[in-house]
């Protein structure tokens, strides 16, 4: 059986998302919806919000995301998340590896070739 595009993206939404969030969160803080909005925009690295908020949820238990609640003119109180100290470090990590991991990928899909 060979895997169709589906399955092929949600693998590699896998290991990746939550650093795309992390990324989202390295100078902002964000409210769920944008974060939201930003994924799904191109319907690739997200495809519904309904992965968002458990990635979020998850984030914030593993202390690399804090919240906090800010009004809004626009309805009831927002949460807003923002990267911790160990959030940006993981972040840090994951921009070191993922240049040589992307080049090794490319160089693969070229048959070996740089």
């Amino acid at each position: 059986m060979v895997p169709g595009d589906d399955a092929i993206l949600t693998h590699l939404r896998r290991g990746a998302l939550e650093h795309c969030v992390l990324a989202m969160l390295e100078h902002d803080e964000l409210y769920g919806l944008d974060i939201a909005r930003r994924l799904t925009a191109d319907g690739v690295l997200m495809s519904s919000e309904g992965t968002l908020y458990p990635l979020l949820a998850r984030l914030r238990k593993a202390g690399l995301v804090d919240t906090s609640w800010q009004e809004s003119v626009e309805g009831p109180p927002r949460r807003y998340y923002s990267l911790t100290s160990d959030g940006h470090a993981s972040l840090a990590a994951f921009k070191r590896t993922w240049k040589p991991f992307r080049d090794a990928v490319d160089t693969a899909l070229r048959g070996g070739q740089p």
